[in-house]
């Protein structure tokens, strides 16, 4: 069975864009009044966000998983894609964070000017950031959208980001109160945690995303095994092969020898194996090969081993 999301995945995309612009908007704004580089940078991360979207938007219209002629095997790697483009976009955040932290220690400290109504402001910021990861989250692992869960995570470190910031102005804001302007140099240090925190972010976008761009294994053959020798008729099960995302849409492979003499009664066996196989891990397009006795094998999945010896004979 093919799933197709991309109509949430777009609803999804369309709220938090409207709520990344409002938060962009607002920090931008008190950044700048405020002369704060963290409030400003974070500002940035939030631009971020917004062009997430507007690729996750873009991503989604081209992802669909139904086949067609040029693309047999549906459209998905295009949201992993996207996803990719998202760690991207972090880097550059990462970069321009740096960048502005050195320029300011060098150029000299410039006092930050914070008041305790922009504060509040700022809180109200960080409430719409957590409310943006959770929703996010959620709708990505109800409908198993990479692009969504992805974003999420990129927002998460928004929430953390901001965090960090809000906690140096306040720093700032007593270091006012109490005439301590050595508080003052919060502001670039914490420039360089927010950084380090973007920076994690689009690492982990990529840890989980380049596995289905590689073809990496989706399940482990020892389960497809376990699987398909538990079918009646089913002799012996080797050469398992498995990609995709599982949740999403995953392809398996495999040789399967059957207890059968004819044609038909082979066909109702492997039937019965890609049924059981998609009750597990549906969605799932299954390929199976049958071969006579004679192929009999002991190995599950590919071996390396014995495809260097099979070349060197």
């Amino acid at each position: 069975m093919i799933l197709d999301n991309r109509s949430v995945v777009r609803k999804v995309l369309l709220i938090t864009l409207l709520l990344n612009l409002f938060v962009m908007a607002l920090k931008a704004t008190i950044g700048w009044w405020t002369g704060s580089l963290s409030l400003l940078a974070d500002a940035l991360h939030s631009i971020t966000d917004s062009a997430n979207n507007v690729l996750g938007l873009i991503t989604s219209r081209f992802s669909s998983p139904r086949p067609d002629r040029d693309h047999p095997y549906g459209h998905q790697k295009f949201e992993a894609v996207g996803a990719l483009g998202i760690a991207a976009f972090l880097g550059i955040a990462c970069f321009e964070i740096l960048q502005g932290a050195i320029e300011r220690i060098f150029s000299g400290l410039q006092p930050v000017k914070i008041t305790e109504s922009e504060l509040w402001l700022l809180l109200i910021v960080l409430g719409v950031n957590i409310f943006v990861t959770f929703y996010e989250r959620r709708e990505g692992q109800r409908v198993g959208s990479p692009i969504l869960i992805a974003d999420a995570k990129h927002t998460m470190s928004d929430v953390w980001v901001t965090i960090t910031v809000l906690v140096g102005l306040i720093g700032i804001w007593q270091g006012r109160v109490l005439n301590l302007p050595q508080l003052q140099w919060l502001d670039i240090i914490l420039a360089f945690p927010v950084a380090l925190l973007v920076f994690w972010s689009g690492w982990q976008v990529i840890k989980e995303n380049l596995p289905w761009l590689v073809d990496e294994i989706a399940i482990a053959p020892e389960a497809i095994h376990a699987i398909a020798m538990s079918v009646p008729g089913v002799v012996n099960c080797h050469d398992i092969a498995s990609r995709g995302l599982l949740g999403r849409q995953v392809f398996i492979e495999m040789h399967l020898i059957v207890d059968a003499v004819d044609v038909d009664t082979a066909h109702r066996i492997t039937e019965a194996v890609e049924a059981k196989l998609e009750e597990k891990f549906s969605p799932v397009r299954v390929l199976i090969h049958v071969e006579p006795p004679g192929y009999k094998s002991n190995s599950i999945s590919f071996d390396e081993e014995r495809e260097r010896t099979s070349r060197e004979q």
